[in-house]
C-alpha cells in the first residue's frame, strides 16, 4: 500500500458499506459492518498482544518506536489506541518540524489544547499572529504535518489567522509594491 492508498482505506470501507445499503438492503449492509467492526477487533486484539510482548523488554520498546515510524504500521497503532506516544507528543513532534520554517518568518506557534471531541487548537505567535500569510502557514505547513503525526484528531483549530483580504470574485488581492520613477513624473 502507498501512504495515500492508507490514508483512503477509511473512506473506501465506508463507500462500500453505503454501495451495500443501496444495492442490497440494510439487513446485508448492517451484515456487512458488523464483519468489519468483528474483522477490526479481531486484528486489534492480536495487535495490541504483539504490543505487550514487545514492551516486556528494552529492545521491544526500541522496535515498537521504529514500528510506529512506519505510516501503515502508525496507523493501526493510532487506530486500536495502542500508538507508544501520546496524541499531544506526537503534536509537538509534528510543531518541531514546522518552527524552523515559522521562525524564518519570525513566528511560532503555540499548543492551546486538545479536548475531549478531538479538535487540537494552536495559537499563532510573533508576526504570524494576525499576517494575513499566516493562513497559509497554517493550512500548509502546520496541518499538514499535525495530520500525519495524529490522524485521530477531528479538526486543527488555529488562532490569529486573518484571512486573505479578497478582490472580485473570491479572488485574493495581489500585493502591490511602490516604486519611485526615476525620472519625474512632469518631465515623462
Amino acid at each position: 500500500m502507498t501512504d495515500r492508498d492508507i490514508g483512503q482505506v477509511g473512506e473506501r470501507i465506508e463507500q462500500l458499506l453505503g454501495e451495500l445499503a443501496a444495492e442490497a438492503g440494510s439487513t446485508v449492509a448492517d451484515r456487512a459492518e458488523d464483519l468489519v467492526h468483528t474483522l477490526l477487533e479481531f486484528y486489534g486484539a492480536g495487535l495490541t498482544t504483539i504490543v505487550s510482548v514487545l514492551r516486556e523488554d528494552v529492545a521491544g520498546e526500541v522496535l515498537l518506536e521504529r514500528l510506529a515510524g512506519d505510516d501503515h504500521v502508525r496507523g493501526l497503532l493510532v487506530l486500536h489506541d495502542l500508538h507508544p506516544k501520546s496524541t499531544l507528543d506526537r503534536v509537538t513532534e509534528a510543531l518541531d518540524e514546522v518552527r524552523p520554517y515559522l521562525g524564518s518568518h519570525s513566528g511560532d506557534v503555540d499548543i492551546v489544547g486538545i479536548d475531549t471531541e478531538g479538535v487540537l487548537r494552536l495559537q499563532l505567535q510573533g508576526t504570524c499572529d494576525g499576517c494575513p500569510s499566516s493562513t497559509v502557514t497554517a493550512k500548509m505547513a502546520i496541518e499538514r504535518v499535525v495530520r500525519e503525526a495524529a490522524p485521530e484528531l477531528t479538526d486543527v483549530v488555529v488562532a490569529g489567522v486573518v484571512p486573505e483580504p479578497t478582490g472580485p470574485g473570491g479572488r485574493p488581492l495581489l500585493p502591490l509594491e511602490t516604486i519611485e520613477c526615476p525620472v519625474p513624473v512632469e518631465q515623462a
